[in-house]
């Protein structure tokens, strides 16, 4: 029974593991259980058996994508005090995490930015983006486009735009997104 199960599990992370390089390569829209079942070297029903529906192996897949691609943790980015120095080490550590996983999200986004299973990944940046703003005085805080800002900033369509279209480095990106932060709350390089 045990050899079994563990023949279930492996087959099972063989149709993940088809998803992901396949929602990679070509978006979820375009990944048929057809073509999950060929890279996998599974039948269609087997992946019927692991996954009822496409919901299910979705969110199997995004599980196993972020485990492996784990956020910023931008609870550490609260020991800098500077708010333009959190700013900036913030936004270095959301590129990085951006170039790392850009041609699955450039993907995933397109097509599944309101779908449930990105809430998690919404409320991590709206979380970072509070752990920003917390640093700088109040006027700023409270400012509903410096709000705006920081939140601009931290998006991947914003860094995508940026570095990937534009040709900017990630430190030329980071500068020209911290001009966009009021003058009263910000201190010049």
């Amino acid at each position: 029974m045990k050899q079994r199960a563990d023949s279930q599990d492996q087959t099972r992370q063989k149709i993940v593991e088809a998803a992901i390089e396949l929602h990679q390569a070509k978006g979820i829209a375009n990944t048929s259980v057809n073509d999950i079942a060929k890279r996998a070297e599974v039948g269609r029903v087997t992946v019927y058996r692991h996954f009822a529906d496409e919901e299910a192996l979705v969110k199997a897949c995004s599980g196993t994508y972020f485990q492996r691609h784990p956020l910023p943790d931008p609870d550490g980015w609260r020991s800098i005090r500077d708010a333009p120095a959190r700013m900036r080490h913030g936004l270095r550590k959301t590129y990085a995490y951006h170039g790392q996983t850009e041609a699955m999200l450039s993907k995933v986004l397109a097509e599944a930015r309101d779908l449930p299973i990105m809430a998690p990944y919404h409320d991590h940046w709206r979380r970072a983006a509070e752990i920003l703003l917390d640093a700088w005085p109040a006027a700023v805080r409270q400012d509903p486009a410096s709000r705006a800002a920081i939140t601009l900033a931290l998006s991947f369509e914003t860094w995508h735009m940026l570095v990937v279209e534009s040709g900017l480095s990630d430190d030329k990106a980071i500068a020209l997104v911290m001009r966009l932060i009021p003058a009263r709350g910000r201190t010049e390089n």
